[in-house]
């Protein structure tokens, strides 16, 4: 847990520099990176807010995924993963937002779409970065390394803006 407090602290001091803001939209990890960021002191002044997103409907009334990517890619895609990103980012007018979606387990998966299976997703002022990863662990587990996971890549995309 402490590196998750180390990788929040450290994009919360590049949102700060930057001037920024950040949303999150969060299906898997159930609202825990909104949690691992509100853990830092200080952050009402880079973290707007999130929308934890767990069913379709919620998916498209609140965060404007559409239907067709659902219906389509799937609720577990590279393609929802973006527009969750992109909806949170109108939805809170922020510069940055995070997003995941994922199949936490231990049961929900398919041959196609494995238990683990996670795309993690930035919405920045130049464009959408996409991550997929498969875990390997339990429930908990495979919640921790996408909120991790997610961090990162939050972390890499505000280096690049920086």
């Amino acid at each position: 847990m402490e590196d998750l407090t180390r990788l929040t602290a450290l994009a919360g001091e590049r949102l700060r520099l930057l001037g920024a803001h950040l949303a999150t939209a969060e299906s898997c990890t159930g609202g825990l990176i909104g949690h691992l960021i509100t853990e830092v002191p200080g952050s009402s002044a880079y973290y707007v807010g999130g929308v934890v997103a767990y069913s379709n409907e919620v998916k498209v009334q609140l965060l404007g995924v559409r239907h067709e990517t659902l219906v389509q890619h799937g609720a577990v895609s590279r393609e929802t993963a973006t527009e969750m990103a992109q909806g949170a980012q109108r939805l809170f007018g922020c510069e940055y937002a995070v997003a995941v979606t994922g199949i936490a387990g231990p049961t929900g998966g398919t041959p196609e779409k494995p238990v683990g299976l996670t795309y993690v997703a930035v919405a920045t002022p130049h464009g959408v970065q996409v991550k997929r990863f498969v875990w390997s662990g339990n429930r908990s587990e495979n919640k921790r390394l996408s909120a991790r996971a997610a961090l990162e890549l939050l972390c890499a995309c505000l280096r690049n803006d920086g």
